[in-house]
């Protein structure tokens, strides 16, 4: 399994050790190849919990709730992190004006919030890195 697969894996878990450790790896190599794989899981994490039918205000609250559960240092930005999950269910002008850095943060944290939401087994979660980097490997 990738870098990418393992970190995606290890926030999962909440393991937030492993977590860091791999993003420190990643952001010294710049994250080679990293974005798409982000992107991919991102993009079916979303669609797999929102679906098609998910309304402006039903992400909004998404949003604000994981916001107000976060923690430790800075949220990430409410509109942006909306614009990004509607850009994922089919509206990808609205991610088209957001910096690279914030739009990163707000996938990891939202990916993080949904694969723990999802409870997914070790054998899904599995599945799912597989997925993720299929899909990415399609648009490399």
């Amino acid at each position: 399994m990738t870098k990418l697969g393992e970190l995606i894996q290890a926030m999962a878990r909440g393991d937030w050790e492993t977590t860091d450790a791999l993003i420190a790896d990643l952001d010294r190599a710049n994250w080679a190849g990293g974005l798409q794989v982000i992107g991919a899981a991102f993009a079916i994490a979303v669609n797999r919990r929102f679906g098609a039918d998910a309304t402006p205000a039903d992400i909004a609250q998404f949003v604000a709730t994981a916001r107000a559960s976060y923690e430790e240092g800075d949220t990430i930005p409410a509109l942006e992190t909306e614009g990004l999950i509607r850009a994922a269910l089919g509206e990808p002008e609205l991610a088209d004006n957001i910096a690279p850095d914030v739009a990163l943060g707000a996938e990891l944290f939202v990916l993080t919030r949904l694969l723990q939401e999802a409870s997914l087994t070790p054998e899904q979660l599995d599945a799912f890195v597989a997925e993720a980097e299929q899909t990415a490997a399609e648009y490399m």
